[in-house]
């Protein structure tokens, strides 16, 4: 068996750098990144200089408390960073495998992988856009766009989002035989079944770019961002994975609290709706998921025309967030990682 061939690569001797050089580090980055928050300036017509003021040391007291937090726990947020890096070749080679294992033996193949997504696009498009009569929505400086191209932009994230999180939380179960190997690295499985996700993702990203040429909206130098938010994506379902996969081999109840969760979350992220349409109160309440900086961005880079630095404070709830839970996943992660093999 090909896995069984490659789990000796997953034996490599964990390095890094010295903990002082990673103190140092995160040091640096949390001053250089309060120093930027300090002097951002909000030049919109609609800032309220009290408000941008709120943000600022709200923000600030936020990145100290993470930094402190990670140079107290820094040899257990460390380690799994470093064994995922250790094994980045054997990463990729499980990968490609499991991507192909999944559609092994169906005719079509992978393109069952298409089907679905594409016909709830379709299905989504002729409710809202034929039925409801939905139209343009509106951007967000003036002007509208189809609402197909709006819809495309935002599900697109979505559906990698929903798949990548659904399968990393079972990897654990899935390659429970890996589990109970003693010499293998099991905090590569949740990395495996995302990566895997990013294959399908890769796609639908290239029928979102032909729907917006269709529309007029050409690739220009902001569709490169699309690269960005999707890399940003991938670190936040990675982040989510290792909590949710370390409670679901304990908890198997969790996968259908996570279904629920995602049957919410297509409708708490303005996915087929305008986020500025919403009033100002509801805007900041729906702004705490992480996913709509995402989803705005997808929209920004296809045909907002808009840098994804302009939203500044969005971004930098977004790094924040996804660090904490990430430093969260890591902590549960390494805490229940002894009771796996004797569960499974």
């Amino acid at each position: 068996m090909k896995t069984s061939k490659m789990i000796k690569t997953a034996e490599l001797p964990a390095k890094g750098i010295s903990k002082r050089a990673g103190v140092s580090i995160a040091l640096a980055v949390s001053l250089l990144l309060i120093a930027i928050i300090v002097l951002h300036v909000n030049k919109g017509p609609l800032a309220d200089p009290r408000e941008e003021l709120i943000k600022k040391i709200i923000s600030c007291v936020v990145i100290l408390a993470a930094c402190g937090i990670f140079i107290k726990l820094y040899d257990k947020i460390t380690q799994l960073p470093m064994e995922l890096w250790q094994n980045r070749r054997l990463i990729w080679k499980l990968s490609k495998n499991d991507f192909k294992k999944r559609y092994a033996g169906s005719y079509m193949g992978a393109v069952w992988a298409l089907v679905q997504p594409v016909i709830t696009v379709v299905m989504y498009y002729i409710v809202f856009d034929k039925i409801m009569n939905s139209g343009g929505t509106g951007l967000r400086d003036s002007g509208a766009v189809p609402f197909v191209l709006f819809l495309t932009a935002g599900l697109v994230p979505w559906f990698f989002f929903n798949e990548a999180w659904t399968n990393a939380t079972n990897a654990l179960r899935e390659y429970d035989y890996l589990v109970k190997k003693i010499v293998f690295k099991i905090s590569i499985l949740p990395i495996i079944k995302t990566i895997s996700a990013t294959f399908i993702h890769a796609f639908f990203v290239l029928v979102l770019l032909i729907v917006a040429a269709v529309y007029g909206y050409y690739p220009s130098v902001y569709t490169l961002q699309i690269v960005y938010y999707s890399a940003c994506l991938f670190v936040f379902v990675l982040a989510l994975s290792y909590t949710t996969c370390a409670v679901a081999v304990l908890f198997k109840d969790i996968t259908q609290i996570i279904n629920i969760i995602l049957q919410v979350g297509i409708w708490a992220t303005p996915i087929m709706w305008n986020l500025e349409a919403v009033p100002g109160v509801w805007q900041v309440i729906f702004k705490l998921n992480p996913l709509v900086y995402i989803v705005n961005g997808y929209r920004d880079a296809v045909y907002g025309k808009q840098w994804f630095f302009q939203d500044f404070f969005s971004m930098m709830y977004f790094f924040v967030s996804t660090a904490v839970l990430f430093g969260i996943g890591v902590l549960v992660f390494k805490r229940l990682k002894v009771h796996f093999a004797d569960v499974l």
